[in-house]
C-alpha cells in the first residue's frame, strides 16, 4: 500500500470511462495508470449484472480477482446485486481504503438505480473525492454520467444516471454500435439535450481524468458527436477538455 504524505492535500482521483474490456489484459496499461501511487486495494462491483444471474455475477467477479492478482493487487469481491446489498455495513466499510474502484457491465439503468442514495454510492463517491480511481465500463461508464444507457434500446426511454460527471453521456461500444445502428447517434441526441456532451468510446479504449479534462487511452479512439451528428476522432494520447454542452477542446 502506498501511503500518502501528511502534508498532501487529498484531491479527486481519476475516473475512467470505458468502452469495453474490463478486466482484460489489453487494458492493463490503463488499470496500472489508474493505480499508480494509490492503494493496492480494489473493490470490484458486479452490480449491473445483477440481473443476468448468479453465473454471469460470478464471471465478472472471477475475472477480475485473476485480473488484478496478476498485476499484484489486493482485489476485493464485493457481491452487490441489491439495494439491501448496498445498505449492508459490513459492504460500506469495505470500500474505506480503496486505490480503485471498478464497476463492470451489464444494464446501466440498472445499476444507476440499484446504487443510486445508498449508503454504498455515498462511501465510493466519498472515497472517490479523497483520492481513490472510479472506473465503469460499458454499463458501469453510462452510469457514472448524466444519461444511463439507451445505446442497446433507443427506443426506450433515457434513465437518469448517477452523474459524477454530469455534463457528459456517452456511447460505450462505439465501434460496434454505431456500425451496427446508424440512426443511434441522432437518436441519442434528441434524448441527451444541447447541455449534454455525447460521446463514443470504441471498445477496449477509455477516457480517463474528469470532470472536464480527460485522456484518450487504449486501442482505439473517443467521438465527440455534435448536435448535427457530425463525428469528430480523437486518438490515444489525446487530451482533451469536454466541457458542458461545448465543442471538446484538444489541449
Amino acid at each position: 500500500m502506498v501511503a500518502r504524505p501528511d502534508s498532501v492535500v487529498a484531491m479527486p482521483g481519476p475516473v475512467a470511462l470505458v468502452g469495453s474490456g474490463e478486466y482484460l489484459p489489453v487494458m492493463r496499461p490503463i488499470d496500472e495508470a489508474l493505480l499508480e501511487g494509490r492503494s493496492s486495494k480494489v473493490i470490484l462491483l458486479p452490480t449491473a449484472a445483477g440481473q443476468e444471474g448468479d453465473d454471469r455475477v460470478s464471471y465478472w467477479l472471477e475475472l477480475g480477482v485473476a485480473h488484478f492478482l496478476e498485476m499484484g493487487m489486493d482485489p476485493v469481491p464485493l457481491r452487490v446485486l441489491t439495494r439491501e446489498d448496498a445498505e449492508l455495513p459490513d459492504v460500506v466499510a469495505e470500500v474505506a481504503g480503496a486505490g480503485l474502484i471498478y464497476l463492470s457491465g451489464g444494464s446501466p439503468a440498472y445499476l444507476s438505480t440499484t446504487l443510486r442514495d445508498t449508503p454504498l454510492w455515498k462511501a465510493i463517491t466519498d472515497a472517490h473525492a479523497t483520492g481513490s480511481a472510479l472506473a465503469g465500463c460499458s454499463a458501469g461508464a453510462c452510469a457514472l454520467t448524466a444519461v444511463s444507457g439507451g445505446f442497446r434500446n433507443p427506443g426506450q426511454p433515457a434513465e437518469p444516471g448517477l452523474s459524477l460527471i454530469p455534463h457528459l453521456a456517452v456511447i460505450p461500444h462505439f465501434d460496434r454500435f454505431d456500425a451496427r445502428s446508424p440512426g443511434l447517434v441522432g437518436t441519442l441526441l434528441e434524448r441527451t439535450g444541447p447541455d449534454l456532451t455525447l460521446i463514443g468510446i470504441d471498445e477496449e479504449t477509455a477516457l480517463v481524468g474528469g470532470p472536464e479534462h480527460f485522456e484518450v487511452m487504449g486501442r482505439q479512439a473517443a467521438w465527440w458527436l455534435s448536435p448535427d451528428e457530425e463525428r469528430t476522432r480523437y486518438g490515444a494520447g489525446t487530451k482533451l477538455r469536454l466541457s458542458p454542452g461545448g465543442t471538446p477542446e484538444v489541449l
